[in-house]
């Protein structure tokens, strides 16, 4: 009963704004001791809690990463080698990236690609480079339409390309779904069928990857 004295603790704290990490740490150590809980049984237990899940504190280690690769001008030699391509569009970058990237989603490299660790320092910078390689300096409007373009070949490249390989969650999520409605479905055939989607989605969100260029030659720099 007196363990449920972490609940106000985290809901005072959300609502004030506090840091979120500092409210969840103190309701756990005030639901921990008001149920009871020795200080070194609570210590070993947030311990033990950190220990079983240090997988996912190893995704933060590659923010630090990307900022000093930033501040080391990354996003610079980026736009310097894609101005260099006379044949490379804005839309074609952005289409190659994204068939690129549903590729390896089809094939379970869903770590190759994402927003922080690929479109923010590379694949946006190298789009805008083109654009003002190709149509001269641009507005903050244009490098937000690119950006926008680039975060979306990256998203959906992935939403449709996981599907095609078996032993992602999104599979298992499919046929847990149908098994709760009495379905019987197998995940090979859940994965196969999800190529065709995919195949829809590449021709439909390429078409609107290379109307960009049209947007763009149309509006010189908007």
């Amino acid at each position: 009963m007196w363990s449920l004295l972490g609940v106000p603790v985290l809901l005072i704290g959300l609502v004030a704004r506090l840091n979120p990490l500092i409210v969840v740490t103190a309701a756990a150590l005030v639901a921990g001791l008001a149920g009871g809980m020795a200080p070194l049984a609570l210590l070993a237990a947030f311990g033990k809690g950190f220990n079983d899940a240090r997988y996912v504190s190893v995704a933060l280690l590659i923010l630090p990463v990307i900022g000093l690769l930033e501040r080391a001008g990354l996003q610079a030699q980026a736009r310097r080698a894609v101005e260099r391509l006379r044949a490379v569009t804005t839309g074609r970058l952005l289409l190659a990236y994204f068939a690129l990237r549903q590729l390896t989603a089809a094939l379970g490299l869903l770590s190759l690609g994402g927003q922080a660790s690929m479109v923010r320092p590379l694949i946006a910078p190298m789009a805008e480079g083109v654009a003002e390689t190709r149509l001269g300096p641009g507005t903050a409007v244009r490098a937000v339409l690119i950006r926008a373009h680039a975060a979306a070949a990256d998203n959906i490249g992935a939403f449709f390309g996981e599907d095609i390989f078996v032993a992602l969650g999104s599979v298992l999520l499919i046929k847990a779904v149908f098994h709760q409605n009495g379905v019987a479905v197998d995940p090979l055939r859940v994965a196969f069928w999800a190529i065709p989607t995919a195949l829809v989605a590449l021709a439909v969100h390429g078409a609107r990857l290379l109307r960009l260029d049209r947007t763009l030659s149309q509006d010189g720099a908007p």
